[in-house]
């Protein structure tokens, strides 16, 4: 393959995004209330006090945003389902209204041309679940897979691709080591043990797939190499700590059998000793993995950051985003290759990568976004320069198609490749979402242009 060829014929372009960030109407049609839904109406959670009660209003205008996805040229779009709309109480009797919803979408999609690739869980638990203990509760997975289930059977005749969890790294460690996303927990008690049910939801989930599913199920990790910041052994140690906690937590028990070593390390006296049934039942095949990638690390030693004694050091010569992540495309060819080469070539897909910029105002209604529509170019180059590698990649999903609700920082940081004015709704595509479209109509071959990434 010349350094010039674009990508095959039947990759997936598309974007991605989840329920709590884009729909609004969180209580809606019988649906109930979810952790984010909680977190966000207690003050001081969130920038400014904000919440996913309006966000987009995709919930209500969904057939225009499918209408926007087919005007870029998406072929497939990567969403999450609120557990709570389809379950009110996580459990029981199913609200149909609320299963709906998720169906009218699909065959909206579908009837654009565009694959669904829907998430089961992204982070927005129901808040009756997380009464009983949530990710605490061994009898988590079973709510998840019997959750799971019933979208299956509704579904599964229309959706292709299914994924268990979003980012399980995220949830463990902002929602219940370090308190800073819902449910808002601070122990570290707490967090090996959530870490290994949702583990073990996921594996149930895979297992409730083969029985009733057809097509292909997988798993989402966000990851992020890490380079020493010098060649100190405590630096290098530092380095492997951090990589143990971020990259082989949850890809090791799910494609080894087995946690990285270093966990015990880290967590001291509260990390649990795991039964060996679970981890034989957590190491399940998967269809595919999705990689949601954003930025490097570069890592030193530093005793007083806990609980891993490993701190970030910022490359203050490089371009950082609006959350001051720094801009590192090789990254993304170094991740995909470390994928492959230690767990083997299975399917991956980017299921998210993108960046939040300051999007001035525009007298002239365009929105001109240069740095993220270079950030685009850049790691689309660097998703290539893996496959061409040997890296078996099947899709790109740009994060995100709406500037949203943006957890923590609520409306403070805009991802979106369609600019989103909240108090009107109205959207307006950036000129990153143009270039996005030019390349997905030359299957990649306007990355070689001389402008491309201007």
């Amino acid at each position: 393959m010349s350094a010039h060829s674009p990508f095959p014929a039947d990759f997936l372009w598309g974007v991605a995004t989840s329920a709590y960030q884009i729909e609004g109407s969180p209580l809606a049609d019988g649906a109930g209330p979810s952790i984010w839904h909680e977190f966000a109406h207690t003050p001081g959670r969130v920038h400014h006090n904000e919440t996913g009660d309006v966000a987009c209003d995709h919930y209500h205008r969904y057939r225009d945003d499918v209408a926007l996805m087919r005007e870029l040229g998406l072929n497939a779009y990567r969403f999450s389902v609120s557990w709570s709309r389809a379950l009110p109480e996580g459990r029981g009797p199913i609200n149909r209204r609320g299963l709906d919803f998720y169906e009218r979408l699909v065959d909206a999609l579908l009837k654009q041309g565009i694959q669904p690739m829907l998430t089961l869980y992204h982070w927005d638990l129901p808040a009756a679940l997380d009464r009983l203990g949530g990710w605490l509760n061994p009898d988590s997975a079973n709510w998840f897979a019997d959750y799971a289930q019933i979208l299956f059977l509704a579904l599964d005749d229309r959706v292709k691709l299914w994924i268990t969890l979003n980012e399980p790294w995220v949830v463990v460690n902002g929602g219940y080591l370090h308190g800073a996303l819902a449910p808002g927990q601070r122990n570290p008690y707490a967090a090996p043990i959530a870490a290994h049910n949702l583990l073990r939801a996921h594996a149930a989930a895979v297992q409730a797939y083969r029985a009733e599913g057809q097509h292909q199920i997988g798993l989402v990790v966000n990851l992020e190499p890490k380079y020493p910041a010098t060649e100190t052994v405590e630096d290098l140690n530092a380095t492997i700590r951090a990589d143990a906690d971020f990259n082989r937590h949850y890809l090791d028990p799910v494609f080894l059998g087995s946690y990285p070593p270093e966990l015990a390390e880290i967590f001291g006296a509260t990390w649990p000793t795991f039964p060996d049934s679970d981890l034989d039942f957590i190491h399940q095949p998967l269809d595919f993995l999705g990689i949601n990638y954003y930025s490097r690390q570069v890592v030193r030693h530093d005793p007083n950051v806990w609980p891993l004694a490993a701190a970030k050091v910022r490359q203050d010569r490089q371009t950082h985003t609006g959350l001051d992540w720094e801009v590192y495309p090789q990254g993304l060819t170094d991740i995909l290759e470390w994928v492959a080469s230690r767990y083997g070539s299975l399917p991956l897909y980017i299921t998210e990568n993108g960046a939040a910029f300051y999007d001035p105002p525009q007298a002239d209604g365009e929105m001109n976004d240069p740095l993220r529509r270079r950030y685009l170019h850049d790691h689309l180059r660097a998703a290539l320069a893996a496959q061409q590698n040997g890296v078996n990649l099947h899709g790109y999903f740009a994060w995100s198609l709406l500037d949203n609700f943006e957890w923590a920082h609520g409306y403070s940081q805009r991802f979106g490749l369609i600019h989103v004015d909240y108090a009107t709704q109205q959207r307006t595509f950036k000129a990153s979402a143009r270039f996005y479209a030019e390349v997905i109509r030359s299957h990649g071959a306007t990355l070689f242009a001389g402008n491309a990434g201007k």
